[in-house]
């Protein structure tokens, strides 16, 4: 029987215990998301390459095998100042700690020790996809009259697919309305102190996720990050923002955007050392734009961004 697409249902539990299922659960653990992409098994193998007296292929043999799955998900707040998203334990699989101000906010920043991992159950039309041990990475798009998302890619041990209905009872009344990426939605966009008139900000995390299977061992593990990025803005003067002599002298500075202006629904990201590279102009309907390449450099260690939900 055919199965459909649109028919899918998304489960993360944060998972306390190596190689151990958190269970994830649709009343308490669904995961709004979009452009769903599953792949139940990256296998690897190695070639036999054996020598006959003919031509022909001695195949291969499966040294190891592993589970992917890319996602989206909306950026917007928790509903509630100091209340953490729906989508913090994406984020905390993501390499990122989760510090909580009561009624204040939620702060996210980059961690090199002590990660954490979640468990995915991916529902497809009755087939059941599960992945154990999973960390990823995740990038920012947030493009004018857009709606702000995350785009996240996970990898994990690989569980043998079942038919298993999709569970029943799913809540997603944990996430929120996104604001679109407009003038009024979003107030704050700063760059190296100037404020910008842009049309995109993205942020790729680069996470370096491996999978490693030999003897004695099998993990899931972060061994790098290098957080780059892209804006594009309205040109203005040399007077105004000399940015030419920023990417040539390699000067580093802050970024700040907030999308937002309501607490419950206002979510910041703070860079503090951001270096300009690679400039460029570009024509959008008439007007001159420049687009400069971001590298996210951090301060004191474990600071390069921060995401602030309010």
């Amino acid at each position: 029987m055919a199965k459909l697409m649109r028919n899918m249902l998304l489960l993360v539990k944060i998972q306390p215990t190596a190689n151990t299922d958190s269970v994830p659960t649709a009343a308490a653990n669904s995961i709004l998301a979009r452009g769903i992409a599953p792949q139940p098994v990256n296998a690897e193998f190695a070639d036999r390459d054996l020598i006959k007296p003919y031509f022909g292929y001695t195949g291969q043999v499966q040294v190891q095998a592993y589970s992917m799955i890319e996602f989206e998900v909306e950026l917007a707040g928790a509903g509630a100042a100091g209340t953490a998203p729906k989508w913090g334990p994406l984020l905390r699989a993501c390499g990122f700690s989760e510090t909580v101000s009561a009624a204040v906010k939620v702060d996210y920043a980059p961690i090199t020790t002590a990660q954490e991992a979640v468990t995915i159950y991916c529902f497809l039309d009755g087939v059941k996809y599960a992945m154990t041990d999973c960390k990823g990475t995740v990038s920012f798009d947030l493009n004018a009259k857009s709606i702000p998302v995350m785009k996240f890619k996970f990898t994990g041990f690989s569980i043998t697919p079942t038919d298993t209905a999709n569970p029943t009872g799913s809540d997603f009344s944990g996430f929120i309305a996104p604001l679109a990426i407009n003038k009024q939605n979003t107030p704050t966009f700063t760059l190296h102190g100037a404020a910008v008139k842009a049309t995109s900000l993205s942020i790729d995390m680069a996470n370096q996720v491996d999978y490693r299977n030999y003897i004695g061992a099998e993990n899931v593990t972060f061994t790098n990050r290098q957080p780059v990025g892209s804006a594009t803005f309205e040109l203005d003067t040399v007077a105004s923002k000399d940015w030419y002599s920023i990417v040539r002298l390699g000067t580093l500075g802050t970024l700040q955007l907030v999308q937002g202006a309501t607490a419950g629904n206002i979510v910041q990201i703070d860079a503090p050392k951001v270096q300009l590279t690679a400039p460029s102009i570009s024509d959008d309907n008439g007007l001159a734009m420049l687009n400069l390449s971001l590298a996210l450099q951090p301060n004191t260690g474990n600071d390069e961004i921060l995401i602030s939900v309010k």
